[in-house]
């Protein structure tokens, strides 16, 4: 019976990768594409946003789970982390100063509850960060916790191109 349960689970997990990669796929076409050689550059940054945000919540209904809104808060808390993770240059979730996700978010001003924090260093869009993140259990279940109500997604683009990526989950 455990078996089964875990076979089951497997093929559900299957299942949802690549409906997620099918629909990251279609949102890709629809961002705009590099010249090989070329380095991807933050433009419109609103957008970026407003695109990341809809393909969470388009993942999170595939899933079952409510939609998220983008709280200014914990934007700003994701925004603070990227620059200071380029000044370390490293990604962790420990900010210089010593601080934690749930220090930045509480200095932010947020008074819910943080349920994760995804952070990434790469050369690659906001898409395809999203794509690297929901292939990891532990960075997938942030994104898709069923008590989130809050997000907060931000970078920084050193001027070398490359991007510090912060999403943080929060109830």
């Amino acid at each position: 019976m455990q078996q089964q349960l875990m076979e089951r689970e497997s093929i559900m997990n299957r299942v949802f990768l690549l409906m997620a990669a099918a629909f990251l796929t279609v949102v890709a076409a629809c961002t705009p594409t590099l010249e090989s050689g070329s380095t991807y550059r933050i433009r419109n940054a609103d957008k970026v946003q407003l695109r990341m945000l809809d393909s969470v919540n388009a993942l999170r209904q595939a899933s079952g789970v409510q939609n998220v809104q983008l709280n200014a808060e914990l934007t700003a808390a994701a925004a603070t982390h990227s620059r200071d993770m380029s000044v370390q240059n490293r990604p962790w979730h420990f900010g210089s100063d010593g601080s934690s996700p749930l220090d930045r978010v509480a200095r932010a001003g947020y008074t819910g509850t943080l349920l994760g924090e995804n952070i990434s260093e790469t050369y690659e869009n906001e898409q395809q960060t999203l794509t690297a993140w929901l292939e990891r259990p532990a960075t997938r279940a942030v994104i898709l916790d069923p008590k989130a109500v809050n997000m907060g997604f931000s970078w920084f683009q050193e001027s070398n191109g490359k991007i510090w990526w912060t999403l943080v989950m929060a109830d």
